[in-house]
This record gives structure tokens, C-alpha cells and sequence, in this order.
């Protein structure tokens, strides 16, 4: 299959890896480079979000018969809604998609062809498409190492990374900010290696990444802070029933999906 890359990044150079490593021909485009996408029959947009409609918009009269445009971004609401003018394209169809995976450090020189090895897919097709399109994005996905398709809409897909994803960066990043964190060393083990490990995400990149999905990730960035002042005001008040009944809280809430996780 003859699969072209658009965004010479982390995400963008492991599509690129991945498809030659399963056989298929793959050229890789940076921005301020000619589009070549016209013989291609799987095109991947590795781009911000701030930046997907205005390349798709510019390689969509070059696009063959049948190709597939697959955006990469990690919000899908203002990209779909951006692009639904596309929903009824006949020549070749747009489907917004999310690869789960991912890297501490940006960049085409960390990009890696087993880099979705194992991950989940999240596609966000239009309802006007039938399914062929989607049965040989399908069958490229899982050759360039993924194992698991999920489809929902855009705005559940953004609900749920907010929750996933975002608001873990967020977290972490306030987290390692603590004074007290530079002398870990011989304090800390795994709980202190977890709560820190994407405590430094690009600024740039998550910044836009934030504000793009800043409607879904508010609403649940509230909802924690008023869990944790309910931590607070129990120690304040020297509440033991308190803290005691918020703990078993989470407990019972961790059983409920703990079984999920790896």
C-alpha cells in the first residue's frame, strides 16, 4: 500500500517506520514541503491540532480515488466540526483517529516503528461512510502494530482523553513543581516514579493541546480539585470519618475498572 506521512514528528515518524517495516511503501512530508500525496491510498496527518484543517484543506484537490486521511491529534471535536464539510466527499473520505501511544520526548529522531505496538486506535469516522473505507484503514492500523480499533464520536473521545490524559499531565506537572521534590532521592519509589513521570510535557505542544479541549477537560479539572479539598477540609478539621469514608470511596471506585488496567 502506498501510504504518505504529513508532520516529520514523533507520532508522524512512527507511522512512517511502521508502514515500511510492514512492507508498504511510505514517503513522510514536513511542513513547507510539496504535498505528494496524490497516488497515495492511506494519508496520516501528524500535526497539531491547530494546524489539521489547513493541511487537509490544502491536499484535498490532489487526493487519488479512494484515499483515506487519518488526523492524528489528541482532540477531535474542533477538527471533525472543522472538517464535516467533508463528510459527503465522494473521491475520498476524512476520519478523525487518535493513536494511544506515545513518548516522554517529542521529535522525528524519537519516532520508532514499533512505537504502536499493542496501542488502541481511536477513530471518529463520519456516519455518512460505509464501511470499506474503514475495513482497510482497519487492516493497515493492525499491520503497523496496533491492537485494538475503538470508534465513538468526537465528543466523547475528548471527555474521556481529558480525563485519561490531560488532566494526568496536569496533575503530574503541578506535582513535581513541590520543593520538597528535589531531594527524593532515597525517599521516593514507585508511587513518587509514577505521580512524576509526565510531570514535564512540552509546553508548546500541551499548551495547545489544553486549550483545544478546554471544554471537556474544565468541568473534570473542578471535579478533582473538589475531591481533593475534600481531603483537605477532613485533615483541617481533624476528621478521621471523613478522611476514612473519601478513602473506601475511592476503593470502591478503583474496583470497578482496576481490573482493566496493566
Amino acid at each position: 500500500m502506498r501510504i504518505a506521512v504529513i508532520g516529520k514528528g514523533l507520532v508522524g515518524g512512527s507511522f512512517e517506520k511502521a508502514a515500511k517495516r510492514a512492507g508498504h511503501e511510505a514517503a513522510i512530508f514536513d511542513k513547507g514541503e510539496d504535498f505528494r500525496v496524490e497516488d497515495a491510498e492511506v494519508v496520516f496527518v501528524a500535526v497539531p491540532p491547530s494546524a489539521v484543517v489547513a493541511v487537509i484543506d490544502a491536499i484535498a484537490p490532489r487526493l487519488g480515488e479512494g484515499a483515506v486521511v487519518v488526523d492524528a491529534t489528541g482532540v477531535k471535536t474542533p477538527v471533525c466540526d472543522a472538517l464535516r464539510k467533508y463528510a459527503f466527499e465522494t473521491r475520498w473520505v476524512f476520519v478523525g483517529g487518535h493513536p494511544m501511544a506515545g513518548k516522554e520526548k517529542n521529535g522525528y529522531e524519537n519516532s520508532d516503528a514499533a512505537l504502536f505496538d499493542g496501542a488502541s486506535m481511536i477513530l471518529t469516522p463520519y456516519p455518512t461512510y460505509g464501511r470499506a473505507p474503514l475495513d482497510k484503514l482497519e487492516k493497515l492500523l493492525k499491520e503497523l502494530g496496533f491492537a485494538r480499533i475503538i470508534y465513538t464520536d468526537p465528543k466523547h473521545h475528548d471527555e474521556m482523553i481529558a480525563f485519561t490524559s490531560q488532566l494526568c499531565h496536569l496533575i503530574s506537572s503541578a506535582y513535581v513543581r513541590e520543593p520538597l521534590a528535589k531531594d527524593h532521592v532515597g525517599y521516593s519509589a514507585g508511587s513518587f516514579r509514577d505521580m512524576a513521570r509526565v510531570g514535564a510535557p512540552d509546553p508548546d505542544t500541551w499548551t495547545e493541546l489544553f486549550f483545544s479541549n478546554r471544554d471537556a477537560l474544565l468541568p473534570i479539572l473542578e471535579r478533582y480539585i473538589s475531591r481533593l479539598d475534600d481531603f483537605r477540609g477532613a485533615l483541617a478539621a481533624n476528621d478521621r470519618a471523613r478522611l476514612h469514608a473519601a478513602l473506601e470511596d475511592g476503593v470502591a471506585a478503583k474496583a470497578q475498572f482496576g481490573k482493566g488496567l496493566k
